[in-house]
């Protein structure tokens, strides 16, 4: 088991008592837990020697199972997860709480540059990789077949991790897949894919990873949860003030101990349009989680409705002051 676990939880015993380990996946929409995590360094550098230094660790998985095992274990506190994971998870009486937003967009349905598929109509009956049946991804897929007034049954659904499916693209293996970036990007750039649709262009206020963290780091440590909003908060403004700031991010990102990913697939996404993925907009606002929750009940990912209140904590939000980013 120890094996399989990322080698920072290994040693989360000796952790600090200040610092926080949080999971996350090497996607595009999870690019401000690495910005936050290293502003946070930064300025603890400059701190006054009586401030609280909090430390934030980037912890990589490689897919959903593993985080949301990590965190219903209590191996780690904190993580991004999918937001109807985490809705299920609450109402299995996990007790986690979504406390901040991580990103707006970056999904992707791709399909091979020398396919003739340019409508869903042309799907039917086709082999389509999707990375869960939680993922947002999946929704944002059920979504675009029902303006087509068809149904998932129409389609061939395949799970398979993010990182596999444009190899599988490339091999004819699927028809089609739909994820987040930069696994859309990875086949676009190499020359062979192409979007058959974007969440920029369908859903632009689309939200799939959320800021999730167990409730007695909550209870225990509300000044370290605050600061992690603020973090995130901050780095999601400055991602989106200027492209300068996105590439310093895919510079970060990119290293071994953040996304360990070719730095040009990160910035293609960054580039390929400047709003594939979005950071600025990171309001918790009600109806869109309702409106996620509906998708996935329809989808029969969650069984019943939800309290919104079961698992979403916006104490946080609403007195967060997002953190001045130097880097």
């Amino acid at each position: 088991m120890a094996a399989s676990l990322p080698a920072s939880l290994i040693s989360c015993a000796s952790q600090k008592p200040n610092s926080l380990v949080v999971g996350g996946l090497p996607v595009t929409c999870n690019l401000t837990l690495p910005v936050a995590c290293v502003a946070k360094a930064a300025s603890n550098q400059s701190a006054a020697a009586d401030a609280p230094r909090y430390e934030f660790q980037y912890s990589k998985y490689s897919g959903w199972p593993e985080i949301k095992e990590s965190l219903m274990s209590g191996r780690i506190q904190a993580a991004y997860m999918l937001a109807p994971l985490v809705m299920d998870l609450a109402d299995k009486g996990i007790p986690v709480k979504i406390v901040s937003l991580g990103h707006r967009s970056g999904a992707v349905i791709m399909v091979r540059k020398d396919s003739s598929i340019g409508s869903f109509k042309e799907l039917t009956g086709k082999r389509i990789a999707i990375p869960s049946r939680f993922a947002v991804d999946f929704l944002f897929l059920r979504r675009m077949l029902a303006e087509e007034n068809m149904t998932i049954d129409q389609l061939e659904i395949v799970e398979m991790p993010p990182p596999d499916m444009p190899a599988a693209l490339y091999a004819n293996a699927v028809d089609a897949y739909c994820t987040g970036e930069p696994f859309g990007a990875a086949a676009q750039s190499a020359g062979y894919a192409r979007p058959l649709r974007m969440t920029r262009d369908e859903w632009p206020k689309y939200i799939c990873c959320v800021l999730t963290v167990r409730e007695e780091l909550i209870t225990e440590n509300r000044p370290m949860v605050q600061d992690l909003v603020n973090q995130v908060l901050g780095a999601g403004a400055w991602l989106d003030q200027r492209q300068e700031n996105r590439n310093k991010a895919v510079e970060i990102a990119a290293g071994r101990d953040y996304f360990n990913q070719d730095p040009n697939i990160i910035r293609f996404v960054m580039e390929n349009p400047t709003d594939r993925v979005t950071y600025g907009d990171l309001r918790m606002i009600r109806s869109e989680f309702e409106e996620l929750m509906q998708l996935s009940i329809a989808a029969g990912t969650i069984k019943h409705p939800i309290a919104y209140e079961k698992y979403m904590d916006e104490s946080f939000a609403r007195v967060a002051r997002p953190a001045a980013i130097h880097l």
